[in-house]
């Protein structure tokens, strides 16, 4: 009987876990979406985090063009005050 007692309190002291289920984000996980626009001339990959576009990079596909990055507004500030918003960002040396 004391071993049946034993036994019962140390399963009691095992921590119980519970595994999240597959697909569901974790709380205060951002929502991440990734989407490819495609046409015959060019490919657009545009990433968003909790909504906000934080990175668009174009790649033409005529050959000698190289993929470029526009750099989208800073969230929470007015785009026409933003210097940066919609410049073009030319890659010349990849690694």
């Amino acid at each position: 009987m004391r071993r049946l007692l034993l036994l019962g309190c140390g399963l009691l002291a095992l921590p119980a876990h519970a595994d999240p289920v597959a697909g569901t984000p974790l709380p205060g996980e951002p929502q991440v979406i990734q989407r490819v626009t495609e046409d015959d001339q060019v490919r657009i990959e545009e990433l968003r985090v909790r909504g906000q576009t934080r990175r668009l990079t174009v790649q033409p596909k005529i050959k000698g063009l190289g993929p470029y990055e526009i750099t989208p507004p800073e969230p929470g500030r007015d785009p026409a005050q933003d210097p940066k918003a919609g410049q073009r960002i030319w890659f010349s040396l990849s690694f």
